[in-house]
């Protein structure tokens, strides 16, 4: 698709606008319960947060009420940071057919697809995300676009960091599925393909110039492609090494899709910041995750998803679906037997937009405790990517991204999937609904 379809598509973004909220000069929430993002319990008794010009200016059980100040009382809930969810595609969703879905990603222009991906941007922040990084558009900087158009409050949905094109092989998971090339322009180093050190720091500079925010590179193959194997390692060490480094000089950090063990060696050895998936990982890899401090973004509820829907994939993708998704369990547990740094993650638009909520469930069902689940969601993930300073948590001096939820989710993770209410840079996006 030409690069000149980029107007369109902020065109189409900014004819969904409404304007941008006026921020309150002062706002106190108050609620039974709060979780900070960086503890193991719940503060309870009744809680307060001040905000002023969209940051946290106090918090605490007493808290002042500056004259002028609106105050809302939220009840029998916890505040909670603004959820993080560190793999997400808010360009595409997948649907129950997935040869419809090929179809369309070839038919649709970006400009039609912006019209879906702001729909998917609202269902995400209402769900209690606030902020996401974006691995990987569906169509010409798609991505782009809607984080630019959610900055400037003409739509609404969570901040993004854009990956812009994933990098990877010829024929790999990156790659486009083997389309005849008298249809389909086989894509280059502008669409992310590098083969060779010198194209693979090409693509990463290509990435960066238009708009990246982080890199994505594949490691190894994937589950919903047809023309590679999920587990084989895709990329050498060398272009690894190219992409990590020309990467890191940029001052952009790398998350590597990985589901096969040699794969995550390779990558772990050339310097990602992180691992997506990581299906077939052994415990020496886990081990060396842990002593590198790379983190692992499990996205158990991709694999979740797409099991029950086996019936609508071609047959090697099922093959590779159930492999995955027997081998992930035993990996995650593995990981926390280890203590590699584990993320929040859900590679939504696998599983439908607003279900991100759903992965904490799936991890505390795997070992993991309630409060480690929520911290991986809001304090680990904004170290990830790089963005502790800003957000993660609810300290003073941080940017007011605060949620409720009702009841106490270190008791019940399930309340996660039931948010009442976001506030994002000290706007409030959603509201009980009394």
């Amino acid at each position: 698709m030409s690069r000149a379809l980029c107007l369109p598509v902020l065109l189409l973004l900014l004819s969904a606008a409404g304007t941008r909220a006026e921020t309150p000069p002062a706002v106190v929430l108050r609620a039974a319960r709060l979780f900070d993002g960086t503890s193991d319990t719940v503060v309870s008794g009744g809680v307060a947060v001040l905000i002023e010009g969209g940051k946290i200016r106090a918090v605490g059980k007493s808290v002042s009420v500056p004259a002028g100040a609106t105050v809302l009382e939220l009840g029998d809930v916890t505040l909670l940071p603004g959820f993080i969810d560190a793999h997400t595609h808010l360009g595409m969703q997948m649907s129950d057919n997935w040869a419809q879905d090929q179809v369309d990603m070839l038919r649709r222009h970006p400009a039609e697809q912006a019209y879906y991906a702001e729909g998917y941007a609202r269902r995400t922040v209402e769900a209690g995300f606030t902020t996401v990084r974006d691995l990987g558009a569906s169509a010409d900087f798609v991505d782009v676009s809607l984080r630019n158009a959610i900055s400037a409050g003409l739509v609404v949905g969570p901040r993004m960091l854009v990956a812009v094109h994933a990098l990877g092989a010829t024929g790999g998971h990156a790659d486009m599925d083997p389309y005849p090339t008298d249809r389909v322009i086989p894509p280059g180093i502008p669409e992310g393909i590098c083969n060779g050190a010198d194209a693979c720091r090409a693509a990463v500079r290509f990435q960066a110039k238009y708009g990246a925010d982080v890199i994505k590179v594949m490691a190894s193959g994937g589950v919903l492609s047809l023309a590679d194997s999920v587990d084989a390692p895709q990329l050498t060490l060398e272009e690894l090494t190219a992409v990590v480094d020309e990467a890191h000089r940029l001052g952009k950090k790398v998350a590597a899709h990985c589901h096969g063990d040699t794969a995550g060696k390779t990558a772990i050895t050339a310097g990602v910041d992180s691992l997506e998936h990581g299906s077939f990982l052994k415990p020496d890899t886990l081990a060396l995750m842990k002593a590198r401090g790379t983190y692992l973004v499990p996205t158990l509820l991709a694999s979740e998803w797409v099991s029950t829907k086996l019936d609508k994939f071609p047959p090697s993708i099922v093959e590779k679906a159930r492999a995955a998704l027997q081998a992930r369990s035993q990996m995650f547990k593995d990981a926390l037997k280890v203590g590699v740094r584990i993320g929040f993650g859900t590679d939504s638009a696998v599983s439908p937009h607003g279900l991100n909520a759903r992965e904490f469930a799936l991890m505390v069902s795997l070992g993991m405790a309630p409060a480690a689940a929520l911290r991986a969601a809001t304090s680990v993930d904004a170290a990830l990517l790089g963005v502790s300073s800003k957000l993660g948590t609810l300290e003073v001096g941080k940017v007011a991204d605060i949620i409720a939820v009702p009841g106490n989710p270190v008791s019940d993770i399930h309340v996660t999937e039931h948010v009442l209410f976001v506030m994002k840079d000290g706007v409030v996006v959603k509201r009980p609904a009394n």
